[in-house]
């Protein structure tokens, strides 16, 4: 087992607050099994917490879920708003749903102008609201105490209620085979009706979503225009896309 590169782990985690496991794979370029070794003596000395998919610095323990959310794959979550960002107009209408990737976008739009917003997530509707114009239309239901969205059928209703330019909608998982799927049922409910009153569907998602299986089936790729990601997809899922005519939108892309 590598000190050295137990101190590398160490020092990315600390300049980051968390990294997930797949992130640091990549960073250090070895296999996620090698990390998982790697991680566990600091975690068993308490130099750092584990959390699903990842690690943390202990201090972090104290912060909002969603906020430690915010920190795991930053840098590729950044990546895919600003290739967002750079395609939405000022005046476009748009869906947005709940989860850190989707914060991120609504971060990338905050100098975008006369935006209509439809959200179930407190958080994206702090983000746009009161801001160059924008109309923010947030749905009702049961307000979930994690992350500050909205849930239940009321939420899946109000939604039904818009037609919008674009679906913005991250996932759990996009197997290879070409169904996304998420891990919280209401989430992909809440994601089928909002593709539904969208001229265009994207799907945001950073380049670890690929391979990944979730539970709940989202939709088939046929259903979305484009995926929007920091990487570009395994060949295979690719070539899938191009047959399907779904675009492919990665920094390397443009």
């Amino acid at each position: 087992m590598s000190l050295k590169r137990q101190n590398d782990i160490l020092q990315a985690v600390r300049a980051n607050g968390s990294f997930s496991i797949a992130e640091l794979a990549v960073r250090l370029a070895v296999s996620t099994e090698t990390i998982r070794r790697n991680v566990q003596p600091l975690i068993d000395d308490g130099a750092l917490l584990r959390f699903h998919g990842g690690v943390m610095l202990p201090e972090a323990v104290d912060e909002p879920p969603f906020q430690r959310r915010m920190q795991v794959n930053h840098e590729a979550k950044w990546a895919l708003a600003r290739i967002v960002r750079d395609r939405v107009r000022d005046g476009d209408s748009l869906i947005l749903d709940n989860g850190t990737t989707s914060a991120y976008v609504a971060d990338a739009l905050a100098s975008h102008s006369r935006l209509t917003v439809v959200t179930h997530s407190v958080q994206i509707a702090y983000r746009l609201a009161s801001r160059n114009g924008n109309r923010v239309f947030f749905a009702g239901g049961e307000l979930s105490g994690e992350d500050g969205s909205a849930i239940g059928p009321s939420a899946i209703e109000f939604v039904r209620q818009f037609q919008v330019r674009y679906a913005f909608i991250s996932v759990g998982g996009i197997t290879l085979g070409g169904e996304l799927g998420d891990f919280h049922l209401f989430e992909a409910e809440f994601a089928r009706a909002a593709l539904q009153q969208a001229q265009e569907t994207w799907i945001i998602a950073d380049a670890t979503k690929f391979g990944r299986e979730a539970p709940v089936k989202v939709c088939q790729l046929s259903a979305v225009d484009a995926i929007v990601s920091d990487g570009a997809p395994p060949p295979e899922f690719a070539a899938k896309c191009r047959a399907g005519g779904v675009r492919v939108l990665t920094p390397q892309t443009g």
